[in-house]
């Protein structure tokens, strides 16, 4: 299938992690136009060189996306070199410390949000603007399984989920007649770095990381992590016309565990 995304534009913030490396590569193979966001120079250094991309397909960005300001420097920059805006995929996220609500902080939970919640706020933000102009555009949201469960002493990433889907559900509502779609993709655990944290969090450092899989993927019907490329290929779906008609929506990458009804 040619999803059309040959010389399209597209933001990805988050870009060095587990996922994003996987988006990245998704999008440079399909012909895109990528700028990529990351937290440090050394990420992106290490990187590029895995990625097969021309030159003049291709911008980088030291962003945190909990600075406003970094954010919209970055899609205007890319806008400004290539003319348009045509998908913003908002990746970087953080798990947070996990605790029961009772021992809960506020710096906890606002690390948290500031990362999940009000970084893809400042992206949908500023890429609206331009997509808003264009009558046309993708936004995919990577969010979690955890934007529609819950799970015990992970309130803070649990509830920062939850409102990325919400906001995205609204963002979506707002533009709906504009041409431009906007959808989530909620995966159950990635074989990722992060998932690798919340495994040593949840079960110590003495579980093996092949003990540790086993444990977490025990209630999935397929009995396995979601693959950071499986990932990649829906976004790369959601960002492509072929799914105009899906928007305020929730990819759910779950193993088939919500068919269980539990």
């Amino acid at each position: 299938m040619d999803l059309k995304l040959k010389d399209k534009v597209v933001v990805i913030t988050g870009s060095t992690g587990g996922v994003g490396e996987a988006l990245t590569k998704a999008f440079a193979k399909e012909g895109a136009y990528i700028a990529l966001t990351s937290t440090k120079q050394e990420k992106l250094d290490k990187m590029l060189p895995t990625i097969e991309v021309a030159e003049d397909h291709l911008l980088t960005f030291v962003v945190d996306v909990t600075k406003e300001d970094q954010v919209k420097d970055a899609i205007e920059k890319t806008i400004a070199k290539w003319g348009k805006l045509d998908v913003l995929v908002n990746n970087a996220g953080y798990e947070g410390k996990s605790l029961p609500l009772d021992m809960q902080t506020v710096e906890n939970v606002m690390n948290v949000y500031n990362v999940n919640v009000f970084g893809p706020l400042f992206g949908m933000k500023y890429a609206l603007a331009q997509m808003k102009q264009q009558k046309s555009g993708a936004i995919v949201n990577i969010s979690s399984q955890a934007s529609v469960t819950g799970a015990a002493t992970m309130s803070a990433y649990v509830s920062s989920k939850h409102a990325v889907f919400g906001m995205s559900k609204c963002a979506a509502l707002e533009v709906a007649e504009l041409g431009i779609h906007i959808n989530c993709i909620g995966p159950g655990p990635i074989d990722t770095p992060m998932m690798t944290k919340l495994e040593k969090q949840a079960l110590g450092d003495s579980v093996t990381k092949e003990e540790a899989m086993k444990i977490f993927a025990a209630s999935y019907p397929n009995k396995r992590y979601c693959k950071p490329e499986e990932v990649a290929d829906v976004a790369l779906f959601l960002a492509s016309e072929k799914s105009a008609h899906i928007t305020g929506s929730l990819v759910t990458m779950d193993g088939g565990q919500a068919a269980l009804g539990r």
